[in-house]
């Protein structure tokens, strides 16, 4: 399934049916009168966010909504039938933002939240509704109110627990696949992650979901490489876990660009709870890894992990601080059970 996280469409709601003109023309009814229905109302565009929907790509090959008008009005004062609602589904995590591209109309973050776009029109009234004691034939009546319509984006911010960043190469990937149900594409060059990925951890009765988005790169903000279009999809996240390569030219250095990037993007991610992760420390001996910690503290982490995303090691003890930082919820509330106290003892380990 291909990934696609904004599209602009058109919706129309329905226009309401007109009102009819007729009289009756009963045998045996010496003066029949105006008997003309009125219209019935127009659909209204509604946006239901729906759970297993991870992407907009729909809306790149249907971009036109509209529901449809209400019924005409009948004689014998029958109204026009109502036209259903035109309920379009997005996932969970849209945005509907207007034409201009600025302005959030509704943020559907909860699964079943509905929200009414646009409202149809109503119908028009029919003759019989104008029948006074002056007035015993009116033959007047209304067309239905027209429908309302609106270019609008859709814009996809993944709902995730946990964000993940860093350089290119910086393991992501890898990590992500260590550590969850995600399967994310892996390779010896940049860019490998072209697109976000969601991924599910378990670890001692909890879970929460991890979103791996493509790399930074120095400039991101202006555009860079693949930008920081991709950054909207951690901004919802409560924590975020910055890996960094050890084997890099620069360790500190490559923090620090990130930094730079999420500070200037905005959006809050900068004040953002951070846990700094040194990758691959399988590729280095323990007083190199150490040394870089060091380096990365007097860089402005304030504590710094480190693992091997490729082999699981300290992946556990990272794990263990997200868990902390995440507000309780284990699997009991799905029937499982409650964390075991060998889960809750104290850990043999601290972070460097």
């Amino acid at each position: 399934m291909h990934f696609l996280d904004q599209a602009k469409i058109y919706i129309r709601s329905g226009a309401g049916g007109p009102g009819a003109v007729g009289f009756r023309r009963e045998k045996y009814i010496e003066y029949g009168g105006p008997d003309g229905g009125n219209g019935g109302a127009g659909g209204d565009i509604v946006f239901e966010a729906v759970p297993g929907l991870n992407t907009l790509i729909d809306f790149r090959y249907t971009q036109h909504f509209k529901a449809r008008r209400g019924g005409h009005g009948m004689g014998q004062n029958r109204t026009g039938a109502s036209a259903s609602d035109l309920v379009i589904e997005v996932p969970i995590g849209t945005q509907i933002i207007d034409e201009d591209g600025e302005t959030v109309l509704a943020d559907l973050t909860e699964e079943g939240q509905r929200i009414v776009m646009l409202r149809g029109g109503l119908g028009g009234r029919g003759n019989a509704s104008y029948k006074t004691s002056t007035n015993r034939a009116p033959r007047q009546h209304q067309p239905g109110e027209p429908g309302e319509e609106m270019w609008v984006w859709l814009r996809l911010k993944l709902l995730a627990d946990v964000g993940l960043v860093g350089l290119p190469n910086a393991g992501k990937s890898t990590f992500i696949n260590q550590v969850s149900n995600a399967r994310a594409k892996v390779g010896d060059y940049a860019f490998t992650t072209l697109i976000p990925k969601l991924g599910v951890v378990r670890h001692k009765g909890r879970e929460f979901v991890l979103a791996d988005i493509p790399g930074l790169i120095e400039g991101a903000a202006d555009g860079a490489g693949i930008g920081d279009r991709f950054l909207g999809h951690i901004e919802r996240c409560r924590i975020l876990i910055h890996l960094v390569d050890i084997t890099g030219p620069d360790p500190a250095e490559a923090m620090q660009v990130v930094d730079r990037e999420l500070e200037a993007y905005g959006a809050g991610l900068e004040d953002k709870p951070r846990i700094v992760v040194l990758n691959k420390v399988d590729l280095a001996d323990a007083e190199l890894v150490e040394a870089f910690a060091d380096e990365l503290k007097q860089a402005g982490a304030e504590q710094v992990f480190a693992i091997s995303g490729s082999t699981g090691a300290g992946v556990e003890r990272l794990l263990d601080t997200v868990l902390e930082s995440l507000p309780h919820r284990t699997s009991s509330e799905e029937g499982g059970g409650e964390p075991t106290e060998e889960e809750g003892e104290e850990r043999p380990w601290s972070p460097i």
